[in-house]
């Protein structure tokens, strides 16, 4: 049996043995692995149709399942048996997915059909397609398909390449999944629909290949509210719009994504006043300092607050109190690149709305909180001497500031009729001999080496004992380590999945 020429010349080319190890190909692994392993049961018979070179095959085999695999391409075929390891219980048979007839009705626990559907190109041959998956599945067996668009394999190839933008289908997914990763772990989520469409070519910093459209954002801004934003009081999710910053951004998103947030009613963020390049950015390319530029663009109010702040002058930081923009201090990230040092006392005797937070993992690699407020502390004792603000002000900052610069006025504090948020830490520990004195300076003056003993979320138990309540720890450490290595290039890796 001989797949058509279009599938033998693409696949010939294209490297689907390492689509599933990279990027944004390591995500679909790893999120359909995730899922399937919902119905698996010990022992369930398995049948992959459209294998392709096995991953999903060999390793389901590697969990125990015996697994039979269908493949129309012969180059994928050789790949797939050389990837197949000694005693594994997997097959791999030349065949195509409108004709199963080699197989029996009823036979598998589980079907996958995560490929063929890419490349049919009627609503017969899906249909048909789906009827054979069907067909060998036993009464109350699970069949999984997988279907974009009919030529949805060529993305990761788009991607690569950068011949097409699938920055679309990638952010969908990841925001997405991040709600879904929030509840899984019981904690409230104040997510941020990010955005770029200033590009390298038209004199912004980042890569061509990542930005979208101002529709794009636009469109999938205004999705992501209505799907996941909840205003009541003490909601779990909560929706920003978030253009990433002057360099990366054009004025008309800016400003479009302005008049969006106030139609929708949810706040502005931004990262803004962070480095002397982005000042004299903005003030050759548009005559103005960065604030300026962005109060002329309707980013000024107690609904927008910016990221790091560092480079504001005093009159700004006026005109932040003013207005009640919100500023988000982050340190540990201003540190590591550094960026200079935020004048939080002026913004605490002015009123300015201030905040602690940890940047991303792309300048902060911890993203610890109580690491930050430890070393927000230290900096400004070492920076500002007599004028530093005092540990307790520092914890007011982490704690009533924080949700203050998210709009919040059910969290941030213990008291009557606030969320039940909170975290308990037990004193007696060797290293806080001492410290329960002044329980207001611990966190900073001391610090917190290790994990915090109890987690309250929404009046939920979600750590314990120090350890998540809702995750499997280890098995989530193994997967995450499993995924780094893949993604590493270190494919022979042998930890299991």
């Amino acid at each position: 049996m001989e797949a058509n020429q279009y599938l033998n010349d693409f696949y010939n080319h294209y490297d689907e043995d390492s689509r599933l190890l990279f990027q944004h190909g390591s995500v679909e692994f790893l999120t359909t692995m995730r899922y399937i392993e919902k119905y698996l049961k010990h022992g369930d018979k398995v049948l992959e149709i459209g294998a392709g070179t096995g991953r999903y095959s060999h390793a389901l085999a590697r969990r125990g399942h015996p697994v039979d695999a269908v493949e129309l391409v012969a180059h994928n075929i050789e790949v797939f048996r050389q990837n197949t390891r000694p005693g594994e219980s997997v097959t791999i048979a030349q065949g195509n997915a409108l004709d199963l007839s080699a197989f029996a009705d009823n036979a598998y626990d589980v079907t996958l059909l995560l490929g063929p559907l890419y490349h049919l190109y009627t609503q017969d041959d899906k249909r048909r397609a789906l009827r054979e998956a069907i067909r060998v599945t036993k009464p109350g067996g699970v069949v999984f398909a997988a279907y974009v668009i009919s030529d949805g394999c060529l993305l990761d190839e788009g991607f690569r390449r950068g011949n097409i933008s699938v920055a679309e289908y990638v952010r969908d997914g990841l925001l997405d999944a991040q709600f879904g990763a929030a509840d899984a772990l019981g904690i409230r989520f104040h997510a941020t629909r990010g955005s770029m469409d200033l590009s390298v070519k038209d004199g912004g910093l980042p890569p061509d290949s990542v930005v979208q459209t101002v529709d794009q954002i636009l469109k999938d801004s205004e999705r992501a509210v209505k799907k996941f934003h909840d205003k009541s009081r003490y909601s779990m999710h909560q929706v920003a719009l978030a253009p990433c910053s002057p360099f990366s951004v054009t004025g008309t998103l800016l400003k479009e994504s302005a008049q969006l947030a106030r139609e929708l009613g949810v706040r502005l963020h931004t990262h803004l006043a962070e480095t002397k390049d982005e000042e004299r950015f903005t003030t050759e390319r548009f005559g103005m300092r960065p604030l300026e530029y962005m109060e002329s663009l309707g980013w000024m109010g107690e609904d927008v607050w910016f990221a790091h702040g560092i480079h504001f002058t005093e009159d700004e930081l006026k005109r932040l109190a003013e207005t009640g923009t919100g500023v988000a201090h982050c340190p540990i990230s201003n540190m590591k690149l550094s960026s200079g040092v935020a004048l939080v006392p002026k913004m605490l005797e002015l009123g300015v709305p201030l905040g602690l937070a940890v940047d991303g993992s792309a300048s902060n690699d911890g993203s610890n909180l109580l690491e930050e407020m430890r070393v927000a502390y230290l900096l400004h004792r070492l920076w500002w001497s007599r004028q530093a603000p005092s540990a307790y002000d520092i914890l007011k900052i982490a704690t009533r500031g924080s949700a203050r610069v998210l709009g919040r006025d059910d969290l941030g504090q213990i008291a009557v009729g606030m969320a039940a948020d909170f975290f308990l830490v037990d004193m007696n520990r060797m290293e806080l001999t001492g410290a329960q004195f002044d329980p207001k300076s611990m966190l900073c003056t001391v610090g917190l080496k290790g994990s915090v003993d109890y987690t309250v979320v929404n009046g939920e138990i979600v750590v314990k004992e120090g350890r998540l309540v809702r995750v499997d720890e280890e098995r989530t450490v193994e997967k995450a380590n499993l995924a780094v290595k893949e993604y590493m290039g270190h494919s022979s890796c042998s930890v299991p999945l």
